[in-house]
């Protein structure tokens, strides 16, 4: 039930500004990434023991982030689809390509985000707060301001611009640009943090001279 919600969500920011076409747009994004970042930092804490019990007996830690990171990305697109074919249906966007775009960085972005706070928040509730108030500083801070470009989903103003607004290419490539480094740098945070967490603890061998004498009181 509480992921029925985090699903709906997007579609709830949508309808509050459907009639301003470039806010109703963006506001999806930014609930997409929430949604999709809650559900990866709701993945991630749940699967913290199973993590250490798999590579125990042998999973490799980059394959346990990077195989729950496609998980959760398959369901992100699934729902960014669905929410594409609702703008095709209810807007006249300029270049309906460029909505797809915005949906497919934002969904690539949310996922190692919500690693990312699953690290620093441990806990479901906080963290999920932790999220809302990174999407809400999105909304609130100048977007022109340098502030703002060091939000992880800077990118989808600049994109949104584009699909809606009479813009030259110039807010495309900014928008993938800072699209194309904050990828990188969640993934990397969260993909070492994995690795560094689920490293084996090498055990020194118990001395074998001590293993041969009798335990005091003991008979042979």
């Amino acid at each position: 039930m509480a992921l029925l919600f985090v699903f709906v969500l997007p579609l709830v920011f949508y309808l509050v500004r459907i009639d301003v076409p470039w806010q109703a747009l963006r506001f999806l994004a930014l609930g997409v990434g929430w949604a999709i970042a809650t559900l990866a930092l709701f993945s991630h804490v749940a699967a913290r023991r199973l993590d250490q019990r798999l590579s125990v007996i042998g999973a490799s830690p980059t394959a346990l982030f990077f195989g729950r990171q496609l998980a959760i990305i398959s369901t992100g697109l699934a729902v960014a689809g669905i929410y594409f074919v609702l703008v095709a249906v209810t807007q006249d966007v300029p270049r309906l390509p460029a909505v797809a775009l915005l949906l497919l960085t934002t969904v690539l972005i949310a996922a190692p985000l919500g690693a990312v706070v699953s690290l620093v928040v441990p806990r479901e509730l906080e963290g999920a707060l932790a999220l809302l108030s990174i999407m809400a500083l999105q909304l609130l801070v100048d977007p022109g301001g340098t502030a703002a470009k060091l939000l992880p989903l800077w990118s989808t103003r600049e994109l949104s611009a584009y699909a809606i607004e009479p813009v030259g290419a110039e807010y495309l490539h900014q928008g993938v640009a800072h699209f194309a480094i904050t990828l990188a740098v969640c993934i990397l945070i969260a993909w070492t943090a994995s690795i560094l967490r689920l490293r084996p603890v090498r055990l020194h061998a118990p001395d074998e001279q001590q293993d041969a004498t009798p335990a005091a009181g003991t008979t042979e």
